[in-house]
C-alpha cells in the first residue's frame, strides 16, 4: 500500500476523531460525566473573560457608534442561533438567546434595559410580559361569567423560545486608540428581536411585528457568556465561548444606523423602499470607518 496513502487515511482520521470529541469524554468514568468538568479540572483551567484594558479619553483620537442587525438566516450566524431544541441534545450547549435568558432569570445578569441607549432598565416581570402571552378560550369566558373563575385547562400560555428569534441587534463603539495606533471595536449591547408572543396564539392572521424584546449591557454579561459555548464548526473538541465569538465579530452583520446629527436616524428613515440601497448605504458606512485606519497612516 502506498505511505501517502496510509499517512493520509491516519491524519483524516485523526482529524474526524477530534471533530467528534467533547468536553471529557476521554476521561468520563461514566457517560453523565461526558460534557462536564471536574472541580480540579475547573481549578486548574482557572478560565476567565479576557478582561478589557483601561482606555483614557485622551487616548481615543476618534470613534463613531453603530447599531447592526444579525440576520439568524445568514449560515455563519448559526452558532448563535442553534440548537433550538434543547431538550433532546446530548450536550450542554445552548444557543444565545437561552444562555441570555437563563442567566437573567438566576440573576446572573442584571443589566437590562428596555432600549438600546440604556436609559430605562428594566425588572424580570417586566421582560416575562414581553415573552409570554395568555389567552382565555371562548370556553374559559363562558366559564368566568358564569361562575367567576377560569379553569387552567382553558388558559392558553404561548412563550417565546430559541427557534422564534429571528435577530440579533448590537451597539458597539469603533475608537482609534493613538496611543496603540490601531482601529478597535468594543460591543456595548446586545438584543434579541422576534415577533410578539401574540403571534404563536394567532398564526391564522400573519401578524408580522418583530420588536426588541430587551437589551442586555453586554460587559455586565461577558462573565455568564464565556461559560457558554457555541458551536466550532471547524473543530468540536475546541469550542468558542459567546463572549469570544461575540467580541472577535465572528458573525456578519449589516449597519442599519450610526450616530449622527440627525438625531442617530436610521438608514431606512432616509433611504426608503430600496433594500439595495440600503445595503449600499451600510457598506459605505463601513468602509468609512476602515479609511479611518488606513488615513492614519498615510503621511
Amino acid at each position: 500500500m502506498n505511505l501517502k496513502y496510509v499517512v493520509f487515511c491516519l491524519f483524516g482520521f485523526g482529524i474526524l476523531a477530534s471533530a467528534n470529541a467533547q468536553i471529557n469524554i476521554l476521561n468520563a468514568k461514566t457517560p453523565d460525566e461526558i460534557g462536564k468538568r471536574s472541580e480540579a479540572q475547573m481549578a486548574e483551567d482557572n478560565d476567565a473573560p479576557l478582561a478589557y484594558g483601561y482606555i483614557d479619553e485622551r487616548d481615543v483620537l476618534w470613534s463613531k457608534t453603530t447599531w447592526e442587525i444579525i440576520d439568524l438566516d445568514e449560515r455563519v450566524n448559526f452558532p448563535l442561533y442553534y440548537p433550538i431544541d434543547t431538550n433532546n441534545i446530548g450536550s450542554d450547549r445552548r444557543s444565545l438567546y437561552d444562555v441570555l435568558v437563563k442567566n437573567i432569570r438566576n440573576g446572573n445578569i442584571t443589566e437590562v434595559y428596555a432600549d438600546s441607549y440604556f436609559t430605562q432598565k428594566r425588572s424580570l416581570s417586566d421582560i416575562g410580559a414581553s415573552l409570554v402571552y395568555s389567552d382565555t378560550t371562548d370556553l374559559g369566558v363562558e366559564q368566568y361569567n358564569a361562575e367567576g373563575v377560569v379553569d387552567p385547562q382553558y388558559i392558553r400560555r404561548f412563550e417565546l423560545d430559541a427557534g422564534d428569534i429571528q435577530e440579533y441587534h448590537i451597539r458597539g463603539y469603533w475608537y482609534l486608540d493613538k496611543r496603540q495606533g490601531d482601529l478597535r471595536y468594543r460591543l456595548l449591547g446586545i438584543c434579541p428581536v422576534a415577533n410578539e408572543a401574540r403571534s404563536k396564539a394567532f398564526p391564522e392572521d400573519g401578524i408580522d411585528s418583530k420588536v426588541e424584546l430587551f437589551w442586555v449591557w453586554f460587559p455586565d454579561a461577558r462573565k455568564a457568556l464565556h461559560e457558554a459555548q457555541a458551536f466550532n464548526r471547524s473543530n468540536s473538541s475546541q469550542p468558542i465561548s459567546f463572549d469570544r465569538l461575540l467580541n472577535a465579530r465572528r458573525f456578519s452583520a449589516v449597519i442599519y444606523k450610526e450616530d449622527n446629527v440627525q438625531g442617530d436616524r436610521d438608514v431606512k428613515d432616509y433611504i426608503t423602499d430600496n433594500a439595495l440601497m440600503q445595503l449600499m448605504e451600510s457598506e459605505r458606512i463601513k468602509e468609512q470607518i476602515r479609511n479611518i485606519e488606513i488615513d492614519l497612516w498615510n503621511y
